[in-house]
């Protein structure tokens, strides 16, 4: 499985029978989709940085709702979860996708607001490939998000929706906060990810990817005002 990162919260999952594309983003986000296609879309919310499944080719089919589904074989599970701490209240409903493809467990948080109860851990089950949301403002912050990683315990991580040079919404909190959290001083961006039910890690491995418009590390790191470890 070869896993990209298109920016916000898109990845591109490219198994051996399907392709999925996680939340497309409009425009707006500072990204560029490109010529993205695939055989199936998630959407975690009906916002426009997340729902844009026009801009994916391929006549996806487009999961945008809590169920199962079965699709090209792949297994697909929404959780119903929140986009905020207070039960939507603020900004509605998210779904967390739970997806089995090539002998692997990914979960994709969408915008995640709050933290996971039990019952909703166990509807995610065992996961491989976490990828989960870490800039805060309108989803989980760094320090939630890195306590969320230790307690689903994923072999790999995946941070998204976080401020770069890049991205449109800056107001959110940049990922070497979040890296911060979870004890990693230095990472350089990596281009794809190549996973396997075989050359998982055994030990949890924080991955950062690079996304459209990344920039070499040393010009890529923002200023912060971070605590001594």
């Amino acid at each position: 499985m070869e896993i990209t990162y298109l920016g916000h919260s898109c990845f591109k999952i490219r198994g051996k029978q399907a392709t999925i594309v996680t939340d497309p983003y409009g425009p707006e986000t500072g990204y560029g989709l490109g010529k993205a296609a695939a055989n199936i879309v998630t959407v975690s919310h009906d916002h426009p940085d997340h729902n844009y499944a026009s801009g994916v080719g391929g006549d996806p089919r487009i999961i945008s709702r809590p169920g199962e589904y079965e699709v090209a074989g792949v297994l697909i599970i929404g959780i119903p979860t929140f986009h905020d701490n207070e039960k939507g209240a603020k900004r509605g409903k998210n779904t967390v996708f739970a997806l089995e493809a090539d002998e692997l467990s990914l979960c994709h948080l969408g915008d995640l607001g709050h933290p996971l109860t039990d019952d909703q851990l166990e509807a995610i089950g065992r996961v491989d490939v976490l990828m989960v949301p870490v800039g805060g403002v309108y989803t989980i912050g760094a320090s939630s998000a890195a306590a969320l990683v230790r307690q689903m315990d994923p072999r790999i991580v995946l941070p998204m929706h976080y401020r770069t040079p890049t991205s449109g919404p800056q107001d959110l909190d940049p990922v070497q906060i979040f890296l911060h959290e979870m004890g990693i001083h230095e990472v350089a961006p990596q281009a794809k990810l190549n996973v396997t039910k075989n050359n998982l890690p055994l030990l949890m491995q924080v991955i950062q990817m690079e996304y459209p418009g990344c920039k070499p590390v040393a010009q890529e790191t923002l200023p912060l005002d971070l605590p001594a470890a």
